[in-house]
């Protein structure tokens, strides 16, 4: 029994020794980032048509041939059947107490994805005649995301590398290898816009109006690294 304590007793007293050789190496921990701004490439828009009336069967018929215009000329713009998708199907019974009528709400919402940015204004005046009345909104993307990323992360990297220089060199020392690094990196895109229902025309000078404003993605890595200090 005694033996058995005795054993114990050195494996905590080696394992507390090693914990506190770890605490004891000089360290330096500084946080680098890496900032890459990308232009978009393509865009997901998402449309909608809503209707409201009296009878159930009929605002959903309405809704159902807008749906179906709206497909046809998705199909007609060569919009390939895989970037077009039905997000949401909505059909609501409201009751209004005041004037003790019931009405009926239909909506559904379709998710678009344009690859050609230079054919938004035709896409949109087009989808606008079909009989939409809602575009919620756009969303912008990058078909060489993740090789942004990986460029930002390592921008980062370079970054908390000179900061971890810039110290040690100011304390008369070099830095060594990294002994703990704690990634967060995020993607920030341009906001979605919302869009009211209007016709969409030329301009006074005859041109045609510019109404995408496309922005650029900025792709943020923040990244926290401990060196060790030689």
């Amino acid at each position: 029994m005694k033996k058995t304590i005795l054993v114990l007793m050195t494996i905590v007293m080696t394992t507390l020794a090693s914990a506190q050789e770890i605490k004891q190496i000089p360290q330096i921990s500084v946080s680098g980032e890496g900032k890459i701004k990308v232009t978009p490439d393509y865009a997901i828009i998402s449309i909608g048509v809503e209707n409201t009336g009296n009878d159930a069967a009929e605002v959903k018929k309405k809704n159902d041939q807008t749906v179906d215009a709206v497909i046809k000329f998705l199909k007609g713009f060569k919009i390939a059947p895989a970037d077009y998708q039905t997000k949401q199907v909505y059909l609501h019974k409201n009751y209004d107490y005041n004037k003790k009528k019931t009405s009926f709400v239909a909506s559904q919402q379709i998710s678009v994805t344009l690859r050609d940015l230079t054919k938004y204004d035709t896409m949109m005046m087009g989808l606008v005649d079909t009989g939409i009345n809602n575009i919620q909104g756009v969303e912008f993307k990058s078909t060489n995301l993740a090789q942004h990323e990986a460029e930002a992360r390592k921008a980062a990297v370079v970054d908390a590398k000179k900061k971890a220089s810039d110290y040690a060199t100011a304390l008369g020392q070099k830095t060594g290898k990294a002994i703990f690094v704690t990634d967060n990196s995020q993607t920030n895109f341009p906001q979605p816009r919302m869009y009211a229902m209007a016709s969409m025309k030329e301009s006074a000078d005859g041109m045609p109006q510019e109404t995408l404003a496309i922005g650029e993605i900025e792709i943020t890595s923040n990244v926290s690294i401990s060196f060790v200090l030689d």
